[in-house]
Parts: structure tokens; sequence; C-alpha cells
């Protein structure tokens, strides 16, 4: 029988989550795929993966299809560290103005034009470009960078003393609503769930395991995520602290929250 593909977001926000089956510390049946969230997003709705964390609004946009793992989530509550908007001006000057945007996500840019039209508003121009700084920069007012790219920016700007305004879109969007953000779901393809209900349960149980082996082992997560990003051991502490990968009741009334706007927003056709 084939190993089943299952999606693993390749940035450190996923690694507590995949860290004790990366390193066999718990055996599984499993075959990991490593990829930017859009990416992941792709190969899941094209059935290439059978289990993958998905950004928050193409869950939305693909709720039929999909089954929502439970207890899984990349979320946090506030401030995040990896979704950043960098802006020569203050974000409420930028209307107006031309924000590039990261190729590498979904809810992130759903999330930026959310907070820009209900919160800041801001009407600005979008342009969607690899996630590099200085071009970005260049071609634009304002750039929004997820994950690594994020936070290595970030790192960068401070330690140059660059005058760029740094606007973390979690804290802006708990500011905006008081709720919890939450940035990533674990599914299965409802088909696959149908068809394979023993063989889903087994892979959930894994990454449950798995995210609970690897907070325990918080030493040697932080070493691997300095050998893999580089960045400072303080910074990787905190952000392990910051980010949550549960999915109970606050983080499913913020869910529904997100949702809500993005229909108002007309991100998604239809309220979920």
């Amino acid at each position: 029988m084939p190993r089943i593909k299952v999606g693993q977001v390749d940035y450190l926000n996923c690694l507590p989550v995949y860290h004790a089956l990366e390193e066999n510390l718990l055996p599984h049946s499993c075959t990991i795929v490593k990829g930017t969230p859009t990416c992941l997003n792709s190969m899941f709705l094209n059935e290439q993966l059978a289990v993958t964390p998905i950004s928050s609004i193409e869950y939305a946009r693909n709720s039929d299809n999909c089954i929502i793992l439970p207890d899984m989530s990349i979320s946090a509550d506030g401030k995040v560290a990896s979704i950043l908007l960098f802006s020569k001006i203050p974000v409420t000057e930028l209307d107006r103005k031309k924000v590039c945007l990261t190729s590498s996500s979904a809810t992130s840019v759903a999330l930026l034009k959310i907070l820009f039209e209900h919160y800041y508003h801001v009407d600005t121009a979008f342009e969607t470009t690899a996630p590099n700084l200085d071009s970005m920069l260049q071609t634009g007012d304002g750039a929004l960078l997820i994950g690594d790219d994020a936070m290595l920016a970030h790192q960068m700007v401070s330690e140059q003393k660059l005058p760029i305004h740094v606007t973390d879109l979690g804290e802006a969007w708990k500011e905006f609503t008081g709720e919890k953000m939450v940035y990533a779901l674990w599914v299965v393809k409802e088909s696959f769930a149908r068809n394979q209900p023993d063989t889903v349960n087994e892979i959930t149980s894994s990454l449950h395991e798995s995210r609970d082996i690897g907070l325990k082992d918080f030493a040697n997560l932080i070493k691997k995520a300095h050998k893999k990003s580089n960045l400072p051991v303080p910074i990787l502490k905190g952000y392990f602290d910051t980010i949550e990968h549960n999915l109970g009741e606050d983080e499913k009334r913020a869910l529904m929250t997100f949702f809500d706007y993005a229909y108002k927003s007309d991100l998604i056709q239809e309220r979920i």
C-alpha cells in the first residue's frame, strides 16, 4: 500500500507539529511533503495530498470538499511575529499607495485586505510578487511577508535600524476584533475520509502525538529552528511561546469572525 502524503508548511510555525515525525521519534506511515502555504493549498485541492495544513481562507472557499481535523491549527492570540506588513510610511497613510503581497500566502493576504478595509480604512493597489523585502519596497510603499521570510526581514530592519514601519497583523486583528487569529487548519479530503476513516484517525493521532512530543522536546526544537533559520535563540523561544496549534472554542469563534469579515470583503462567496 502506498504511503499517505501529508503536507507540511516549510516554516518554523509548523516545526513543533512535525519535529517528532522528522526525527523518527514517532513511528508513522506518511510521506511528508514540504512547501509554502500556497503550494500546499494547490497540491491538496489537486488531490496530490491526503492531509495538509491549509490556509484558513482556502478552507472557507472549499469547505464542501474537505473536513477539518480535530484540535489542530496554526493560530496566535494577538502578536504573531511572522505575519508582518513592512511600509515606508505608517499604515494609516497607505491610502492610494501600492502594497506588494507575498506570493507564498493566502490567509495573510485576506487578513491584510480585511484590516485595510474595515480597520484602517485605506484603499490601496495590490501587486503579488516574490517574497523579497528590498525588491518589494522598490516596487511599492508596503510589503506583506509571512513565515521565516517575515521574521528574517524584521531582524534585518531592527539590526540596521532602517526607517521602515512594521505592523504585526495578528496584533492588529486582536486590536480590531478582540479575537485570536487562526491562520491555517489541518484538513483531509472528504472523499478520502469517507473511504479510509481508519487511516485518517491514525494520521490525526500521529499529528497530535508528534505535536505533544515536539513541545516537550523544547531544547532540541530550538536548536533545530536555529539551524534552519539562523534566527537568535531568544527570538525563537518567544516565537514558539506565541504560536499555538490547538483548535478549541476560542479558535473556532475567532475563525467564524474571520470568515464573516472575509464575506463582507467579498473574499469568499458564501458565509460559512
